[in-house]
C-alpha cells in the first residue's frame, strides 16, 4: 500500500526549533519524527510513500540519500506553491501515481493506530474515504466528527468552539482515500482537506470514520514534544531503543555526562555534555547540547549545539533555539523560547 505523508508545515508553534529544520526531522528518543511514524504504517504493509513537502524539502533529501526510510521507499513532492492540506494531498498522489486506495498521513501525529483494521473497515464501507478517530477532552483545537450507527460521517467541524463540538472525536490524522476523493480537490489551488474537502463528502454521505483509542499524539507545541519523548522513558509507548535506557533516562553513547551531575528522565542526544554538579530533569537535549556547571535544565528542550552556561537555570517549559546561548545565571522559566530566526 501507498501512503502520502504530509510533512509541509513550518511548524511554527515548535519555534525556534523548527526555523531552520522540519518539524518532522526532530528526534523522538534520538529517532527522527518522520522514521517513527513510518515505523508504524510499514507493520501494516505499507511499503512506498511519497512526502508532500513546502518547508525546507532538501534537509529531507539530504538525511536520505537512498529514498529509503525505516524499509519504506519513498518519493518526494515539492509543492511549487502553497497548496493547503487538500490541494498538498492531490498534487502528492499525483506525482506518485496512485491509483488504488491509499493512505494519508500527518507527519506530526504519533500513533500506534492499528491501521489494518481501518482499512477493513473502509473496504467493508465500500467508503470513498475513511479517517481514524480519537476521543479527547478539548476537541476545539481538531476537526470534529459526529458519526451514526454505521460509521457514516453525519458531521465534520473544524476547529469548534468547545461548547459548539458535535462529540468529543477528532480526526487523529491518519485517513484512508480511494482515489476517486481526488476529483472532490480542485487543481492548482489551496484547498483545504478540512474545510471543504470532507463537508463535501460529508454532503454525499461518502465519508466514514473510525473510533480508536491507542496511543495518539500531536507534537505540535514544546509541551507535547517533550511528552512524545517522556512517553517512551516511561513506557508509556513502548519502540526500540539504541542505546537501552539507562537509570529512566537515554544516553548516547557520545555524549559525557559528569559523575557529579543529575539526569532524570531525560533525552541525551549524541555529542552532548553535562558539566559537574549540573541537573537535567524531564528535558530533551538535541545534539551537541552543552550544560554547564551546577545549571538547571528542567522540562525544557534544548537545540542542537545550544549551550547552558554554569549557574544558569531554565524551567518548564523553555525552548533554546540551535546554537544559542543561555548566559551564565540566568533565570528563565515559563513559555519561554531563546533565539530567534
Amino acid at each position: 500500500m501507498k501512503a502520502v505523508i504530509l510533512v509541509g508545515g513550518e511548524g511554527t508553534r515548535l519555534r525556534p526549533l523548527t526555523y531552520h529544520t522540519p518539524k518532522q526531522m526532530l528526534p523522538i528518543v534520538g529517532t527522527p519524527m518522520l522514521e517513527r511514524v513510518l515505523e508504524n504504517l510499514v507493520q501494516h504493509g505499507v511499503t512506498d510513500a511519497v512526502l508532500s513537502m513546502g518547508y525546507l524539502p532538501d534537509h529531507f533529501k539530504a538525511a536520505y540519500p537512498s529514498n529509503v526510510i525505516a524499509g519504506v521507499r519513498v518519493t518526494y513532492a515539492v509543492e511549487p506553491q502553497p497548496l493547503d492540506t487538500g490541494g498538498a494531498i492531490r498534487f502528492a498522489a499525483q506525482h506518485a501515481g496512485v491509483d488504488d486506495t491509499f493512505l494519508v498521513v500527518n507527519g506530526d501525529v504519533i500513533t500506534d493506530l492499528d491501521v489494518s483494521s481501518l482499512v477493513a473497515f473502509h473496504r467493508k464501507k465500500k467508503a470513498h474515504a475513511t479517517l481514524a478517530l480519537h476521543p479527547v477532552d478539548d476537541p476545539s483545537r481538531f476537526g470534529v466528527v459526529a458519526t451514526d450507527d454505521e460509521g457514516r460521517v453525519t458531521a465534520f467541524v473544524e476547529k469548534p468552539k468547545r461548547e459548539d463540538a458535535p462529540s468529543n472525536e477528532i480526526s487523529a490524522g491518519t485517513y484512508v482515500f480511494e482515489p476517486s476523493v481526488l476529483d472532490y480537490i480542485e487543481a492548482d489551488r489551496r484547498v483545504s482537506v478540512e474545510r471543504v474537502t470532507f463537508p463535501a463528502l460529508v454532503s454525499e454521505g461518502l465519508l466514514f470514520a473510525l473510533a480508536d483509542t491507542s496511543y495518539w499524539l500531536d507534537t505540535g507545541t514544546p509541551e507535547a514534544f517533550l511528552r512524545a519523548n517522556l512517553d517512551v522513558l516511561t513506557g508509556v509507548r513502548s519502540v526500540p531503543l539504541r542505546p537501552p535506557l539507562h537509570e529512566g533516562s537515554w544516553i548516547h553513547d557520545e555524549s559525557q555526562i559528569h559523575p557529579s551531575s543529575v539526569v532524570v528522565q531525560s533525552v541525551i542526544d549524541k555529542r552532548c555534555v553535562v558539566g559537574p554538579g549540573a541537573r537535567v530533569e524531564n528535558a530533551v537535549l538535541l545534539p551537541g547540547a552543552v550544560v554547564g556547571d551546577n545549571a538547571v535544565v528542567e522540562s525544557s528542550i534544548l537545540g542542537p549545539d545550544a549551550v547552558v552556561e554554569a549557574d544558569a537555570r531554565l524551567g518548564p517549559t523553555c525552548v533554546v533555539a540551535g546554537g544559542e546561548r543561555v548566559l551564565q545565571g540566568a533565570v528563565h522559566s515559563g513559555d519561554v523560547r531563546i533565539g530567534r530566526e
